[in-house]
């Protein structure tokens, strides 16, 4: 056929587009296929210990049996739309799961859930806080990620937050050998400048340099409590350029519901994670981290399901409608908290903070009955791509829907981390288990095109 560019021409221009190509594909180059945590926990350092995760989970285990001791009642409890019998599937996956692993994720906090103490108690607590990690490893007690949040980097409290971080780490190295645990990750609050990042990772590059860590080991995680995390003083998006300050160690975004609303003078009554403003921040962590290895997570409901009369060690039982009003605050914690975590899978955030152990039942039901509901259109779609990209292969055409198919993988992938998918609904979609764990639906394609071939 006759054509009118040279190919000379064509080699010269399209040569100027290899740089754009590979600059792109260095800054932009897709989701992490390693696993996310569905939830962190928080929890005060002066009150963590190697056993901390089991204990959550008991207390999870104790609040349901109580406040909902049957299908029934939970469903009631956080307004679940759908039959008996999704109901019933639903609180068995939920049980199963605080049975097995209550905590995924648990953050030794000495920001927020700490305060600020005297400095020798916070000496203390470092120190004791890293020898239970370091029995929590030996121990196999451990969620499978977990970290410290320090103090922020800023003018007033950077020497304490830098002394923690020294302690924590050097007694970990000491009683550990330089092992860390698994998905370990330190957690920088209050960021709004590229310095404080850049100082976190010199510090934890000194570390590794002077002790025995492995160089690159380890990481740490931003938290967006300020607009100027999203945006510096002349407007510019901010968060890629913190993530880039992190020199490769960022490996997670966590947006601040609390204190982003506060910086926005939104009064304390409607800072709530359903805020408008809130939906705008998170899109903004979305819009500005998309194509990135950087996970992100929503925050916390701050609305515990706890009870409002307490029984008295001595004297008289709390009276019918006292019981009845306990069941109802905690039910109506509950209901509020599974609304949240709702709304943030919609808004495809997978993960969030859960506060209080009677959170864990909730987490957990909204997430799984997230991934129940869509379930069945997913596997139907996934399977017609895997079929359609059979065919296309045969017939020599390109299948050039690879990204949703992707985003169809990555939804059985997280399914199936939590608990929420079985490996038998997932391998309903017609892929293998092999497949499924390649993480990767173009390497599936390509599996699978090689077959054909064959």
């Amino acid at each position: 056929m006759k054509t009118t560019l040279s190919t000379a021409s064509l080699r010269t221009i399209l040569n100027d587009l290899r740089p754009a190509h590979q600059q792109f594909a260095a800054a932009y180059p897709g989701e992490s296929t390693d696993r996310q945590p569905v939830h962190t926990v928080y929890g005060g350092a002066h009150l963590f210990s190697a056993t901390t995760a089991a204990r959550l989970g008991s207390l999870a285990e104790r609040s349901l049996d109580h406040f909902a001791a049957d299908p029934a009642t939970f469903a009631q409890a956080i307004a679940l739309e759908g039959d008996e019998r999704f109901a019933q599937t639903l609180y068995q996956r939920v049980r199963a799961k605080l049975a097995e692993e209550a905590v995924e994720d648990f953050r030794i906090d000495f920001e927020d859930g700490y305060g600020n103490r005297p400095d020798s108690e916070e000496d203390a607590v470092a120190v004791a806080a890293a020898q239970e990690v370091a029995r929590g490893m030996e121990g196999a007690t451990l969620p499978p990620f977990i970290g410290i949040r320090i103090k922020p980097l800023n003018a007033e409290l950077e020497n304490r937050s830098v002394r923690t971080l020294d302690l924590f780490l050097t007694a970990l190295g000491a009683a550990t050998g330089g092992a860390l645990p698994s998905g370990f990750v330190v957690t920088l609050p209050k960021v709004v400048a590229g310095e404080q990042v850049r100082a976190l990772a010199r510090l934890l590059e000194e570390l590794e340099a002077n002790g025995p860590f492995a160089a690159g080991s380890l990481k740490l995680e931003l938290m967006v409590e300020t607009p100027q995390s999203l945006f510096d003083h002349e407007g510019r998006a901010h968060l890629p350029r913190l993530v880039a300050a992190a020199e490769g160690r960022c490996v997670a975004a966590h947006f601040g519901v609390y204190d982003y609303t506060a910086s926005l003078a939104i009064t304390a009554s409607h800072q709530t994670m359903d805020h408008f403003a809130c939906d705008v921040a998170r899109n903004l962590m979305q819009i500005q981290l998309a194509g990135t290895p950087i996970a992100l997570s929503d925050g916390a409901t701050n609305v515990m399901p706890v009870v409002a009369h307490r029984a008295p060690k001595e004297g008289p039982p709390l009276s019918e409608s006292q019981v009845r009003e306990n069941f109802e605050s905690v039910h109506r914690g509950w209901r509020l908290h599974f609304d949240h975590v709702r709304h943030s899978l919609a808004n495809s955030f997978y993960q969030g903070w859960d506060l209080h152990p009677a959170q864990l039942p909730t987490r957990y039901a909204a997430l799984f009955s997230f991934f129940l509901e869509s379930l069945p259109a997913a596997s139907a779609r996934l399977s017609a791509f895997v079929e359609k990209a059979a065919q296309a292969n045969l017939v020599g055409d390109v299948f050039d829907d690879a990204a949703t198919g992707q985003g169809l993988l990555n939804f059985f992938l997280r399914g199936l981390n939590c608990g929420a998918i079985t490996v038998e609904e997932a391998r309903a979609t017609g892929l293998t288990l092999d497949e499924l764990r390649s993480r990767s639906f173009l390497k599936i394609l390509a599996g699978r095109s090689l077959s054909v071939e064959e």
